[in-house]
């Protein structure tokens, strides 16, 4: 890999469950495989509801239950400038997707995909546990995008070999 740094923004509907814990899970891997020095991650919201705050209480939840303790986010929408700063850019949904594909300027060189298409264990959507009674759906969200976040690096890892 080339000597300037990866990155990758990690987007949801309100950025304060899914892409904050992709954007967690992400950072972690790279610290784990030592590759903080060719990967860089942020997370976005399609909307501005929750713009400032902390992610959910369950999403860190989860994230302190894997061990992820150090996790800070304050949430924010997805600015034009992020097609142009970032190299890839992960919708969680295909309605996210559909938003961020309708947002992205001419010059863009980031490529807009779906997070879980890089599940192994299949299935492209990573729900969104929000509205959900405790925090199962966090769990699930968790493993998913580990997976997934897993899978893609070392997809482009082995690509740069």
């Amino acid at each position: 890999m080339s000597g300037e740094k990866k990155r990758v923004l990690m987007v949801c509907l309100g950025n304060i469950c899914r892409s904050p814990m992709a954007e967690a899970v992400f950072r972690r891997i790279v610290k784990d495989q030592n590759l903080e020095d060719k990967w860089e991650v942020d997370s976005a919201a399609i909307i501005g509801y929750h713009t400032g705050k902390s992610p959910d209480p369950r999403t860190i939840g989860v994230l302190k239950e894997e061990g992820i303790t150090d996790y800070k986010h304050k949430a924010r929408t997805v600015k034009k400038s992020d097609f142009l700063e970032f190299d890839y850019i992960f919708g969680m949904d295909k309605e996210n997707i559909k938003d961020l594909k309708s947002q992205v300027p001419e010059n863009s060189k980031a490529s807009i995909e779906l997070l879980g298409s890089y599940d192994p264990e299949g299935g492209d959507i990573i729900r969104d546990p929000y509205y959900d009674n405790g925090d199962y759906g966090f769990v699930e969200c968790y493993a998913k995008c580990e997976r997934s976040c897993l899978a893609f690096l070392m997809r482009k890892t082995n690509e740069e070999k």
